[in-house]
C-alpha cells in the first residue's frame, strides 16, 4: 500500500507539473499571438505615417514607436504654438471677434469685441456662457442664426445700443455704436463673427449731410433771386442776347433742381419712414400712369414700353413716393436708351423666405412682416453700367463711366442729371421695407434696375 500511495502521489505531482507547463505554454502562445497582432497594427499605423516609409526595414519596432510618439508630440506643440499665435493676433486685431458654438454659447472673444459690445461680465478663460446673457442684440443673434442655417458668409450693419449700470449714481448709461458684422460658418455649426466699429464713419457722414443741408438752405434764396432777374431779362432782350439769357436761365434752373434734390434726400433720410401714407396700390396702373407723364420725352426718341407680368399687382405703399421712384427709373431708362429702343418693365411675385429677407431691416419678424415679395424690373437697351460703377450707382453725386454720362442731345434732351436720382430711389424703397439693386441685363446688355417691395 505504501508503494502504491507513493506512486499515485508521484503521478499526481507529475500531472500537476505537466498541467502547469501546458498552461504556461498556452499563455505564451496567446501572449505571442497578441503581441503579433499589436505589432501588425503598429506596423500598419507606422506605414501610414509619411516619414517612416523608408525606415521600417532598418529600425526595430520599439524605436519606430518611440520616434512616432516624439514626432506627434512635436506636432502637437507646433499646433498649440500656432493656435497661441493666431489667438494673440486676433487679440491685437483692430476689429472685434466672437467665436460662437452650436448652442449659441460664447467660446472666446477678443478685447476689441468685449469693448464694442460692453461685455463686462465675462473674460477670456472664464466658464462658457450663453451669448444672450452677455449681449442683448437681436441683429447679432439673427446674423449668427442666418449664417448657421445657410452655411454661407453673411454681413449686416446695425446700431448697437449698450447700457452699463453706474453703481455710484445708480443710473443706466446708454451708448450707441454703429457696427458691421461679418459672420463666417465654422465646422460643427460653430460661427465666427468679425465686428467693425463704423461709428466714426457714421459721424463723418452726418457732418457731411449737415454741411450739405446747411449749404442747400443758404443757396435757395440767392438762386431764386437770380432766376427772377433772368426771367425779367428774358422778357426785355432779343436776338443773340436773349439766347444767352435763356442759357443762363436753364443753368439756374438746373442748380435750383440740384438744391431741391439735396433738400429732398435729406428729408428722406431723416423722417420718411415715419411720414409714409401707406395704402394698397395697383403697381401696373401706377407704372403706366408715370409712363404717360414721360410720354413727351419717350416720343422724342420713339421709345416703346414693353410690360410683362400680371394685369393687376397690388402692393402696400405711399403712392406719391413710389410715383417718384418710377419717375426717376423710367426717366433714366429714357435718357440712356437708343433711338427707337424698347424699355422693358417686368413684375413678378415670389414667396418671402429667410434667404431673401433684407438684412438692413431691423427688429422685424419675417412671419409678421410679409408673405410675398414683389419684384419690379426696369430694363433698358442702352450701353449699361460699367462693372466698376455698379457698387456705387446709388451713392450721392456718383458719376460713373463717361460712356454712360455722355450727353445725347435730341431736341434738347440730355442725359446729364444731378447724380441724386438713384440715391433718392434707394431711400424711398428702403423706407418701404424693400431693396433696390443695379446690374446689366444678360440679354439686352442695358441697365437692369430691380426693386423688391413687400406685399
Amino acid at each position: 500500500y505504501f508503494l502504491l500511495d507513493q506512486a499515485s502521489q508521484f503521478i499526481l505531482h507529475g500531472m500537476a507539473v505537466l498541467t502547469f507547463f501546458f498552461g504556461l505554454l498556452v499563455g505564451i502562445i496567446v501572449c505571442l499571438g497578441r503581441q503579433y497582432q499589436i505589432n501588425r497594427k503598429l506596423k500598419q499605423t507606422l506605414i501610414s505615417s509619411p516619414d517612416n516609409d523608408d525606415k521600417l526595414p532598418s529600425l526595430p519596432m520599439t524605436s519606430l514607436v518611440r520616434r512616432e510618439i516624439k514626432y506627434h508630440y512635436q506636432q502637437r506643440q507646433e499646433l498649440e504654438e500656432s493656435l497661441r499665435n493666431w489667438r494673440n493676433l486676433l487679440e491685437q486685431a483692430p476689429v472685434g471677434y466672437l467665436h460662437i458654438d452650436s448652442e449659441n454659447r460664447l467660446l472666446w472673444a477678443n478685447q476689441t469685441a468685449i469693448q464694442l459690445l460692453k461685455i463686462d461680465r465675462w473674460q477670456p478663460g472664464e466658464p462658457i456662457r450663453l451669448l444672450l446673457e452677455l449681449v442683448r442684440s437681436y441683429e447679432l443673434d439673427r446674423l449668427i442664426e442666418a449664417t448657421r442655417k445657410l452655411q454661407y458668409p453673411q454681413m449686416q450693419e446695425w446700431v448697437f445700443y449698450s447700457s452699463r449700470h453706474n453703481f455710484d449714481q445708480a443710473t443706466e448709461e446708454s451708448q450707441e455704436v454703429s457696427l458691421r458684422g461679418s459672420a463666417v460658418p465654422l465646422p460643427n455649426k460653430e460661427v465666427g463673427v468679425f465686428l467693425e466699429n463704423r461709428q466714426e464713419l457714421v459721424e463723418l457722414t452726418r457732418l457731411r449731410d449737415r454741411a450739405f443741408s446747411d449749404l442747400t438752405h443758404e443757396l435757395r434764396t440767392p438762386l431764386t433771386s437770380i432766376r427772377l432777374v433772368a426771367e425779367a431779362l428774358q422778357q426785355r432782350t432779343e436776338g443773340s442776347e436773349r439766347r444767352w439769357v435763356e442759357q443762363l436761365l436753364r443753368e439756374v434752373n438746373r442748380l435750383i433742381d440740384l438744391v431741391q434734390d439735396f433738400t429732398e434726400i435729406g428729408n428722406l433720410e431723416s423722417s420718411l419712414s415715419a411720414a409714409l401714407d401707406v395704402e394698397t396700390l395697383e403697381l401696373r396702373g401706377l407704372i403706366f400712369s408715370v409712363w404717360e407723364t414721360l410720354k413727351p420725352l419717350s416720343d422724342t426718341k420713339q421709345l416703346t414700353l414693353d410690360y410683362g407680368g400680371a394685369n393687376q399687382v397690388f402692393c402696400p405703399g405711399d403712392e406719391s413716393r413710389l410715383t417718384q421712384v418710377f419717375l426717376n427709373l423710367l426717366d433714366n431708362s429714357i435718357k440712356y436708351s437708343p433711338v427707337q429702343g424698347t424699355i422693358r418693365v417686368e413684375i413678378t411675385i415670389t414667396p418671402a423666405t429667410a434667404e431673401n429677407f433684407p438684412l438692413h431691416l431691423q427688429n422685424i419678424s419675417l412671419d409678421t412682416y410679409t408673405q410675398n415679395w414683389v419684384y419690379v424690373n426696369f430694363i433698358d437697351s442702352g450701353s449699361g453700367f460699367n462693372p466698376a460703377d455698379l457698387p456705387h450707382v446709388f451713392d450721392r453725386l456718383y458719376r460713373g463711366d463717361t460712356s454712360r454720362q455722355r450727353s445725347i442731345n435730341i431736341e434738347g434732351l440730355s442725359t446729364q442729371g444731378s447724380g441724386l436720382g438713384l440715391a433718392i430711389v434707394k431711400q424711398i424703397v428702403h423706407a418701404h421695407g424693400g431693396e433696390v439693386s443695379a446690374q446689366n441685363h444678360p440679354e439686352t446688355g442695358g441697365a437692369w434696375l430691380q426693386i423688391k417691395l413687400p406685399s
